[in-house]
């Protein structure tokens, strides 16, 4: 799914015009970076949890030239599925997940 299919999607069940999908889209995607950005763990219960690993400095080779390089250490995001979506992908195949209903939109 593409970041355009998300916005389509958000706006079909919200009855939301897509221009409004898409802020709500950038804006949870925007809230998601910031709070990496700062350190912060993100838990979406139900759904997963997003953290920073470090990785510590090593050794690395150029592919094209073969020569050792120093590869400097860094932060890289980490996305540690929740129960709840292990167990949903894991069902059947012809199984459909439930959509959670949102307060104040109608149900289709």
């Amino acid at each position: 799914m593409t970041k355009a299919e998300l916005v389509e999607e958000v706006s079909r069940v919200s009855d939301l015009t897509k221009k409004h999908s898409e802020v709500i889209v950038d804006t949870v995607f925007q809230s998601i970076i910031t709070a990496l950005h700062r350190g912060d763990k993100i838990e979406l219960r139900g759904f997963g949890s997003f953290r920073l690993r470090q990785r510590e400095r090593r050794k690395g080779r150029n592919p094209k030239t073969g020569d050792r390089v120093d590869v400097p250490p860094k932060k890289v995001p980490y996305f540690k599925p929740g129960k709840q979506l292990k167990e949903l992908i894991n069902r059947s195949p012809d199984f459909t997940p439930p959509v959670t209903p949102v307060p104040g939109l109608p149900r289709y």
